[in-house]
């Protein structure tokens, strides 16, 4: 993490274009707003778009927007998010699921910085930076013709790749004073600490959903302040996980990147 912290320093003042590849929940987001917060682009929108949540017809017109009349429903225009993360950033979060119509009409964006709305007859100029996710092995994408080559060496101009939490158990006890600290102030709650029962657990799970998963945990907590049941679900994944064999977790030491 540390050489993910370098990285996003030497790219953050430039404007290139940045892939973020790691597993779900381990924090792309956080480095994607971390480059937008120390980039020239600060005081600029971030918008953020989830490329998996939408179909096809409806992630086009969110991306580039619409004329009125462009569509049965389109009453009137709406720009997209390309132009409102004009001056900016935008992240395109599961780069890897858009189509393949959607991918040439995204690469001559980042050529040109150019695009036209959908049912519009005039190109639009925009002056944005471009981030983009994805947890899929998009090399492996590109060989199987699923993912443009053109495309992807276009977006891949520096690659960061964001190591699962699995990896960087050292952070664990961190993110626990961090996630605990953040809800019980939400919550307006007072939470009792952690057993060393309960901690040595959450060290030594697998956390298949990375950070986001140790988050969600540790806001059950607060809310519900019940460590037995928590204590109880991580018993019986740690029981089958890998790490049951390797005894012990790792040396705890302090990491500089949160």
């Amino acid at each position: 993490m540390h050489r993910v912290k370098e990285i996003i320093d030497h790219v953050a003042h430039t404007d290139v274009t940045v892939l973020l590849q790691g597993e779900s929940g381990v924090g792309k987001e956080v480095v994607a707003r971390s480059i937008h917060r120390n980039s020239f682009r600060k005081d600029g929108p971030f918008i953020k778009v989830n490329c998996a949540a939408l179909p096809e017809e409806l992630l086009e017109s969110e991306l580039f927007g619409y004329e009125k009349g462009a569509f049965t429903g389109a009453y009137r225009q709406k720009p997209g998010k390309f132009e409102l993360a004009g001056g900016g950033t935008i992240f395109l979060d599961e780069i890897a699921e858009i189509s393949p119509s959607l991918q040439a009409k995204l690469l001559q964006v980042l050529q040109d910085r150019q695009f036209s709305r959908l049912g519009g007859k005039m190109d639009i100029r925009v002056d944005v930076r471009v981030l983009v996710a994805t947890n899929r092995d998009i090399d492996e994408a590109v060989r199987k013709g699923h993912f443009r080559e053109d495309l992807y060496f276009r977006l891949n101009v520096v690659t960061i790749t964001v190591p699962p939490l699995r990896e960087r158990r050292q952070e664990i006890p961190f993110l626990i004073e961090y996630f605990l600290d953040k809800y019980s102030k939400k919550y307006i709650k007072k939470t009792p600490p952690l057993s060393e029962r309960m901690t040595k657990l959450l060290l030594q799970h697998r956390w298949p959903g990375n950070v986001r998963e140790l988050e969600n945990v540790l806001q059950r907590y607060v809310v519900l302040c019940d460590e037995d049941a928590i204590i109880g679900e991580l018993s019986t994944s740690f029981t089958n996980s890998p790490e049951a064999k390797q005894g012990a977790p790792p040396r705890m030491r302090r990491s500089g990147f949160l």
